[in-house]
């Protein structure tokens, strides 16, 4: 591939949005590099649910279905490859990659998602997107009646327990330290038999990666068949920031109703924009960033 081609679109980071991005663009007979250093947010997680017609396939096959379907099309372009670098001139971007240097493009779209940051309790990365969860629309009825535990404290401790509710046989909320619930809510929780536990966990014990109990310093064990949590996550990608890309105040990326950035010519798309990840929903903004992409380049076209 000739390097100092110019693209009408490159997509950073080619999982489900940057995909569904690139199908949009290809079948607009845009000319689109999806760069992507093959480094999923969902690597673990053995199951993908909640996403019609592939129900239960593994994040990996659905990845490369797409990917040999996207090959169909003679505009869209692939490269395995990590960016380093984007930079914005008067009509065009220059972008970085770590192996085989700089590529064009009028346009951008980060589809680059985030990287969870993992508490340091032993057990807990074996589990994390196996029985550690955070979707109970993606992972909840597979252990729906069974004994469910939340690791979350105060507002988010919670609303996470609320949600997870109904989907729980027993359901304990472990705050992992002391609890900064208001009185009513832990009246409220007690009243719907949900048990708060306030001990620090020391650790997680579990078949492959599968829940069987958390462990304390000074308490017996709990019980436990799967946990849901939310975490504190970074962006996966530091170039957005670099280039003057704003941030709302939960740490993803602000985008217009057009999916663009602060940045003009900029767009994003994904996991990096919102707390509602599945992989339905990474690939609606994935087309939604594809079409209204498409759709500048015609407005710029037909501009008086």
């Amino acid at each position: 591939m000739e390097n100092q081609q110019t693209f009408d679109v490159i997509i950073i980071g080619g999982s489900y949005a940057g995909l569904s991005a690139a199908l949009a663009l290809g079948r607009s007979l845009r000319n689109v590099l999806v760069i992507d250093n093959g480094n999923p947010c969902n690597a673990q997680a053995p199951e993908s649910h909640n996403f019609i017609t592939q129900d239960g396939e593994t994040p990996f096959a659905i990845r490369e279905k797409a990917k040999a379907q996207l090959k169909n099309y003679p505009t869209i372009h692939f490269l395995e490859d990590t960016v380093t670098d984007a930079v914005k001139e008067e009509n065009s971007f220059t972008v970085t990659t770590k192996t085989e240097g700089n590529f064009r493009a009028k346009k951008l779209l980060f589809a680059t998602g985030i990287i969870d940051t993992l508490p340091k309790i032993e057990g807990f990365a074996e589990c994390w997107g196996k029985s550690i969860l955070h979707c109970p629309y993606c992972h909840g009825y597979e252990v729906a009646g069974k004994r469910l535990g939340v690791i979350g404290n105060g507002d988010m401790g919670f609303e996470m327990a609320k949600t997870i509710c109904h989907w729980a046989g027993e359901l304990t909320l472990f705050t992992n330290g002391t609890s900064t619930l208001s009185d009513e809510e832990v009246l409220l929780l007690n009243n719907y038999n949900i048990k708060v536990v306030e001990n620090e966990i020391c650790a997680i014990a579990h078949n492959n990666g599968y829940v069987t109990q958390l462990t304390f310093e000074d308490t017996e064990p709990e019980y436990i068949d799967a946990l849901f949590t939310q975490l504190p996550f970074i962006q996966q990608c530091s170039i957005p920031e670099k280039m003057g890309c704003e941030f709302n105040e939960h740490g993803f990326v602000q985008v217009s109703k057009t999916m663009e950035t602060s940045v003009p010519g900029v767009y994003a798309a994904g996991d990096c924009l919102t707390l509602f990840r599945s992989v339905a929903n990474a690939v609606a903004a994935g087309n939604k960033a594809g079409a209204t992409i498409n759709k500048q380049f015609i407005a710029e076209a037909f501009k008086l």
